[in-house]
């Protein structure tokens, strides 16, 4: 979810909720402590130097049970950091605290923001010696090919 979609949508709210990846609500009480850009500058394992850039929010709770971070307050804390930082319309990165400081995707459901399970992945592939991916084959398509043969399947 890209910064402008989310401010798109605060306009509509009356109320701030996030869902976990397991379902779970991060509690009403939360706090939006930081709204920044992450830079990160970096080589892959080919050699490639990369440049990534977020919009990252951090969810913080507290012990203040009666706070509530209503859509306006964020939308105007949003727009701030947008004067301060120059923010361009980027993707949302979510920093939230479990065991550890968990990073996640952003996405809307119609009634929650969606922190969205993030994974890491090889960027050069092709240059570092991963194997691509076979075709998986149900073995029961198989039995119509000639076994045995030079263009058969199972020898």
């Amino acid at each position: 979810m890209r910064l402008s979609q989310v401010k798109s949508v605060l306009k509509e709210l009356e109320t701030i909720g996030f869902q976990l990846p397991n379902g779970e609500l991060v509690p009403k009480h939360f706090h939006v402590t930081e709204v920044g850009k992450i830079t990160k500058h970096f080589i892959d394992c080919g050699g490639t130097v990369r440049n990534e850039e977020v919009v990252n929010f951090q969810l913080w709770n507290a012990n203040d049970y009666d706070h509530r971070l209503h859509p306006d307050k964020l939308l105007n804390i949003i727009e701030l950091s947008e004067d301060l930082l120059n923010l361009d319309d980027l993707d949302i990165e979510v920093e939230y605290q479990a065991e550890t400081i968990g990073k996640f995707g952003l996405d809307f459901n119609g009634t929650y923001f969606l922190l969205t399970q993030k994974q890491t992945d090889c960027l050069a592939k092709d240059k570092c010696g991963v194997p691509a991916e076979k075709p998986k084959v149900a073995l029961a398509s198989l039995k119509d090919e000639p076994c045995c043969s030079p263009d058969g399947n199972c020898c």
